[in-house]
């Protein structure tokens, strides 16, 4: 999933549409195809698709519909970053009625969801949340011709090799008889049905659970592919949970730096570092992993998060959205609302926050892209930081962390500091 249609909706309104004119716009020669033309390019990539066992009926079918989009481009390279805290965004995305809607689909296809969970062990409230999120099950899936998309995505060259397979995958998918390329319309980025599958997906793990595998329209094949995915695709592990709300009841003794999803102490551990659930109940005394993810730091939400939770961060590898999807299926599951900051959490404006990156890579920390998302390895690059400094090290980027860094203090790591981060 590139992004879901509904959360790009929420956190980007009035985000310019593609153009969507009668007749695409010829690019210019790309020079990640050796100067080939588009048309030159699409040629192969038929003959590629030909090799690779697609009919020539099916590309034939999708012929009209492969046509380069130049306001596709221009949005995948325009995509923004919002900033917004965990609970701001939760807030909006995990609202109440995502919950009781959540709960009163699963009322409705009672019947698939208990088949899906079943032959694959996901529970119908993660189904249900990721329905939610990406399409608001199904009000929200996109209006744009998904062959164009993929096909224009292809030829740019910031991506190509990936959307080359997604179109092959495409005309797959038409190939077997799901969808007609008339049919396939979805999302800018080129995804499918009501939880955004990529195409690769699609033909991988839908699932016919009435008819013919239909992700747009069939409510039971949406339930069923997406459990399958999550279990076959994802490696959910059946009867396990995903995520749980807890409270640090002892915060000034607590050693916040083993608060890291790279970090899974037994259960038994967490408890004896004083941390419980948040009603006050204390955790079980056993040895299952868990990592303590504090999706704002010390001072905001805190969550137990298990194996399963992987499957979140592979879904999309937002730390904000992953948190979110999980924590709405516990409330879709029967979970209190979680409890909320006692004070306020403050966060970096967007600027600063790739000030920060620039500052952590000078001083030696591999942060990936500067690009002002705090990914793991930013957070693991703050967190080396805060106890360079001896600021809590909870991985949350703050004004004193900054502020430190910019100042005559700030040394370059050493070797193994750095590399101990990475």
């Amino acid at each position: 999933m590139l992004a879901s249609t509904a959360w790009a909706q929420s956190v980007a309104p009035g985000f310019p549409a593609p153009a969507r004119t009668a007749h695409a716009v010829v690019p210019h020669a790309a020079s990640c195809h050796n100067g080939a033309s588009f048309d030159r390019f699409l040629a192969g990539l038929k003959q590629q698709a030909l090799a690779d066992g697609v009919s020539q009926r099916a590309i034939g079918e999708a012929a009209p519909y492969l046509v380069y989009d130049q306001g596709i481009v221009n949005r995948d390279r325009g995509q923004r970053v919002f900033g917004q805290v965990f609970t701001e965004f939760s807030g909006r995305m995990a609202a109440p009625y995502r919950m009781q809607q959540g709960q009163a689909h699963i009322r409705t296809y009672a019947a698939a969801f208990a088949r899906a969970e079943k032959e694959y062990g996901v529970p119908p409230a993660v189904i249900a949340a990721f329905w939610g999120l990406e399409s608001d099950f199904g009000a929200n899936m996109g209006n744009l011709p998904t062959l164009r998309s993929l096909v224009s995505l292809a030829y740019d060259c910031r991506r190509s090799e990936r959307f080359i397979g997604e179109t092959i995958a495409a005309l797959k998918i038409i190939d077997r008889g799901d969808l007609t390329p008339e049919e396939m319309i979805g999302s800018w980025a080129g995804e499918l049905g009501q939880t955004q599958f990529l195409p690769t997906h699609y033909f991988t793990y839908a699932v016919d659970y009435g008819g013919h595998r239909n992700l747009l329209s069939n409510p039971e094949d949406v339930i069923g592919s997406t459990a399958n995915y999550i279990a076959s695709g994802l490696k959910w592990r059946r009867g396990e949970p995903w995520l749980q709300e807890v409270r640090v009841t002892a915060p000034n003794d607590f050693p916040w730096d083993q608060a890291d999803l790279t970090i899974r102490l037994p259960r038994s551990k967490w408890a004896r570092l004083g941390v419980k659930y948040s009603d006050g109940r204390p955790l079980p005394d056993d040895e299952m992993p868990a990592s303590l993810l504090l999706p704002m730091g010390r001072n905001g939400p805190a969550f137990l998060a298990y194996a399963n939770f992987a499957a979140y961060t592979e879904w999309n590898n937002s730390l904000i959205y992953s948190t979110t999807a999980g924590y709405l299926a516990t409330r879709i599951a029967g979970a209190p609302p979680m409890q909320r900051p006692t004070a306020h959490v403050a966060q970096l404006p967007f600027s600063e926050l790739r000030e920060l990156q620039q500052l952590l890579v000078r001083a030696g920390y591999d942060v990936g892209k500067i690009d002002g998302v705090m990914g793991q390895q930013s957070r693991s690059a703050v967190k080396a930081m805060q106890i360079k400094y001896g600021l809590p090290a909870d991985s949350w980027p703050t004004a004193e962390l900054l502020a430190r860094m910019r100042g005559p203090r700030a040394q370059p790591a050493t070797a193994a500091a750095a590399q101990s981060v990475r």
